[in-house]
């Protein structure tokens, strides 16, 4: 079978996975890249192992973990700890840190590059997992040690067992995956990725890193809006990782620098303008009883309430009119609100649909950011006020009280856009390019 054509769901006039137009690979290939070349994978591993890089760089992740004892014949909690540990250090991602763990990233992937890059992949590894025992584990050994996330000692044969469970979810928690172990459609396209993308991939970041991280203070909330993910950074440490929710493709997260300076408990959701033309029109109209469902009222421009039936939902009638959601088990912002200055309307909230941070693509929201284990995000917000720890907050989630709490230490808060890391440990992260921002070469942005 030929070798699945990358960038598959990314190439420039399909469609990636996300369903839009894409500039994608063609716009990569820039800055002398050279295309991707197939040389031989013991030229490339042998070049790499010469390199004069005396720190984690010089070991692949795989060793490390070998050496660590944690990889397992048939262990999948183990390996799947194994995974996330290596990619879950204190540095925060906006850090000077970071900022050199990527020049000596680079250095690695331009020698990796130089030699040929990573065997390519097809889809005969689909769905290969531990106990799998066909030839194609064979492909799929070959291009973990291009990788790096299997050792180069690696037997070359049919048989897929623990060390090749445990480099294959190494794999996946460094693409931001579900470390399930298992080769689905997300994982086989992220292997069909070849080096030379990812190596441009670090050059841009390696640029973008430390522009922003010249500019924010030693404790800080960061929403990296590629990895859906959140880091609450307390003295240059990351203290907490949190998994999130962020916008979707036609509907962005922005990028801005704000301060955290509210805490709405059990909040009402007053439904923005913009979703009424965009979807509360359409659910009234697919379902008249849409809004009595999810405890939504209407009201007029005097502030009094109406009925939806009063509104006229075959044309745009509904704009004159606002909306407000009752606080309870199907709020659409949950339990509490974190306000912070922005002229977008946006803000970070809890979330009834907990279902949704169990995805790979978690890119759903209208520019807003929803944040799994929410309560110890709020209880360190919070710390400056006394008296909230985290049983604090979670009693009065499930009070259901109305109540809000301005923030004594106003967090700063930072949302921005960085689609490759690197960590103290040599292990090197990638999240897609969800916005297309990498493809358009945007290095700085503009609030």
């Amino acid at each position: 079978m030929a070798a699945l054509s990358w960038p598959g769901r990314f190439a420039k006039g399909g469609k990636n996975r996300f369903g839009l137009e894409n500039q994608g690979y063609d716009n990569m290939q820039h800055n002398g890249l050279p295309r991707l070349k197939r040389r031989t994978l013991l030229a490339g591993m042998a070049a790499l192992g010469a390199m004069p890089i005396k720190n984690a760089y010089a070991l692949s992740v795989w060793d490390r973990l070998h050496n660590n004892s944690v990889v397992r014949e048939a262990n999948d909690g183990e390996n799947s700890a194994a995974a996330l540990d290596a990619i879950s250090t204190t540095e925060p991602i906006l850090s000077y840190d970071t900022a050199y763990n990527l020049q000596l990233a680079i250095a690695k992937y331009e020698a990796l590059v130089a030699n040929g890059g990573w065997e390519a992949i097809t889809s005969d590894i689909f769905n290969l997992r531990i106990g799998s025992d066909r030839a194609s584990v064979r492909m799929l050994k070959r291009y973990l040690i291009g990788t790096g996330d299997l050792s180069p000692d690696t037997r070359i044969n049919d048989t897929f067992n623990g060390a090749v469970d445990a480099a294959v979810r190494l794999f996946q928690a460094r693409h931001g995956l579900n470390a399930d172990g298992i080769i689905g459609e997300d994982t086989l396209y992220a292997m069909a990725v070849p080096a030379d993308f990812r190596l441009n991939q670090l050059r841009l970041n390696a640029s973008r890193v430390p522009a922003i991280a010249s500019q924010i203070s030693d404790t800080y909330t960061l929403v990296n809006i590629p990895a859906a993910t959140i880091e609450a950074v307390e003295s240059g440490s990351v203290i907490q990782r949190h998994t999130a929710v962020v916008g979707r493709v036609d509907r962005p997260t922005p990028i801005l620098h704000s301060k955290i300076y509210q805490i709405n408990f059990n909040p009402y959701w007053h439904v923005p303008q913009s979703l009424v033309e965009k979807d509360l029109i359409h659910y009234m109209n697919e379902d008249p009883e849409y809004l009595n469902k999810f405890n939504i009222h209407a009201f007029n421009g005097a502030g009094q309430e109406v009925n939806p039936s009063d509104i006229n939902w075959s044309t745009m009638d509904a704009l004159n009119y606002t909306y407000r959601q009752e606080p309870g088990s199907e709020n659409s912002l949950g339990h509490v609100k974190i306000n912070f200055y922005n002229r977008f309307s946006v803000y970070l909230h809890d979330t009834p649909s907990k279902n949704l941070f169990d995805e790979n693509d978690r890119f759903h929201s209208s520019g807003c950011v929803r944040v799994e284990n929410v309560a110890s995000l709020v209880a360190w917000i919070l710390g400056g006020n006394g008296g909230w720890d985290q049983s604090a907050v979670e009693a009065v989630f499930n009070s259901g009280e109305r109540l809000d709490v301005d923030v004594v230490r106003q967090i700063p808060i930072q949302t921005t856009y960085i689609t490759a890391w690197a960590n103290r440990q040599g292990v090197i992260s990638f999240r897609d390019d969800i916005y297309q921002y990498d493809a358009n070469n945007i290095v700085t942005f503009t609030e």
